[in-house]
């Protein structure tokens, strides 16, 4: 389960998704599917002027609350938010800073993921995942974390520079493809150094989650990402940039993984 950025982390994102987890678990038992849902948090922290809509005080309140910090006087405030990558803009193309840092991540969240003894091909002590579901960035970053597990020749080739953090994914995952990913409020990744993820188009089974009312990410963003994806299915909610979970919203995500799981 991969958070969004700038309001949120893998503690925040669980308790804002606990109903979520419980009507998964309820309509899963049936099938025999009992889910243990990993919240990883991304290892880079937001500033309050990093979080869109920020207003700096005037720089004299803020010297005399926080005393001195940034340029202007004013101390940076820490946040509890966390991105898996930062765009930086005025590269041509735009770049994601710090990305190789937030897949290393998932790649210990996915080595950790074993919970006590395995027997069969699992016993080697490896964690495993069947799949992902991500928010906003999380989204963005769960496409990608599916595209890259995957072993397609085609994609082995183009992956230049980006090889650490795909060896570091596939090794922690014993070599696995995912079998589900699930993206809500997702979007397709635009620097041109990533495009080899979506060249061919994704193979993994996607569900893509959007809101009719979502103003945060631009849906021409996620259907760019729809698009890059095998027989994506797709549903919309009727509301804005956030991941619903009443019992009408939750069962597309549980048949999608039910089948995904067969």
């Amino acid at each position: 389960m991969l958070h969004g950025s700038y309001t949120q982390s893998g503690p925040l994102f669980r308790a804002k998704t606990r109903a979520l987890e419980k009507l998964l678990a309820k309509a899963l038992a049936p099938a025999g599917l009992v889910p243990a849902l990993l919240y990883p948090t991304a290892p880079n922290r937001l500033r309050a002027s990093d979080i869109p809509g920020y207003q700096a005080r005037p720089s004299s309140l803020a010297s005399q609350e926080e005393g001195a910090g940034g340029p202007d006087g004013e101390a940076e405030t820490e946040t509890d938010s966390w991105a898996w990558f930062r765009m930086r803009r005025e590269v041509a193309g735009g770049c994601y800073m710090f990305l190789e840092r937030g897949m290393e991540t998932l790649a210990e969240a996915i080595r950790g993921s074993v919970d006590g003894p395995r027997e069969g091909p699992e016993a080697d002590g490896e964690g495993r995942v069947d799949g992902v579901v991500g928010f906003s960035q999380g989204g963005c970053v769960a496409a990608m974390l599916a595209a890259a597990l995957e072993a397609d020749p085609a994609k082995e080739v183009t992956a230049k520079g980006h090889e650490g953090w795909v060896r570091a994914v596939r090794e922690a995952n014993g070599g696995r493809p995912l079998k589900f990913a699930a993206v809500y409020s997702g979007f397709y990744a635009v620097p041109a150094d990533l495009a080899w993820l979506y060249e061919p188009r994704i193979k993994t089974p996607t569900l893509h989650i959007l809101g009719s009312l979502d103003t945060v990410v631009d849906e021409a963003r996620s259907r760019a990402l729809i698009e890059s994806c095998e027989d994506p299915v797709v549903v919309t909610h009727p509301g804005g940039h956030h991941v619903p979970v009443s019992k009408e919203w939750a069962m597309p995500l549980a048949v999608f993984i039910r089948k995904a799981m067969e």
